[in-house]
């Protein structure tokens, strides 16, 4: 068996895609947000880390995050994060009969995917592109038609700064955005 090794730079900046078990349609209900603001904020105690940007579709999320200087460990962040959403939502989204010989062995929920995916950003040109990326998402999958509509994203917040006009992204799929799905 292949084993995919993942960047391990201390104070990195890194781009992540979560995604729900089965693609479920779940994220944007009330319950998992709340989960999930909460379960961050508890990891944000412990084992610091900015939340550079952020966008949760209903079915997967992206972010990008710096840690702190000397340190690299992501991958705890992650399983606490989601073993918290998993446990505090449990009752209302476990799908006992989704449980298999292979979710028991490795004690996992059914409202997560195995593992995530990572890339550490490189450059300013790199955070950039993958900020619009994540930023034009929810407009790529349909869910709006102008990036200013979507409400779960940082996108407001960058607006707010000057880095996004209101209007960006209006609609127009760009050939140039980076692809990470």
């Amino acid at each position: 068996m292949s084993r995919y090794r993942r960047s391990q730079t201390p104070g990195a900046t890194y781009f992540f895609t979560v995604v729900t078990y089965r693609r479920q349609a779940i994220l944007c209900e009330a319950p998992i947000r709340e989960a999930l603001r909460n379960a961050i904020a508890a990891v944000r105690t412990k084992r610091p880390f900015t939340i550079d940007a952020w966008v949760l579709l209903p079915d997967h999320l992206h972010t990008i995050w710096t840690l702190p200087p000397g340190d690299a460990d992501f991958a705890t962040r992650w399983a606490v994060i989601k073993r918290q959403v998993s446990v505090a939502c449990a009752n209302e989204y476990r799908r006992a009969d989704w449980i298999g010989p292979s979710k028991q062995k490795h004690r996992e929920s059914t409202l997560w995917q195995r593992g995530y995916w990572e890339h550490q950003i490189r450059d300013e040109n790199d955070f950039t592109r993958h900020m619009d990326y994540m930023h034009f998402n929810p407009v790529k999958h349909g869910y709006c038609k102008q990036v200013c509509e979507w409400p779960f994203s940082t996108f407001h917040r960058y607006v707010e700064q000057g880095v996004y006009s209101l209007d960006w992204g209006g609609g127009h799929v760009d050939d140039n955005l980076v692809a990470g799905e």
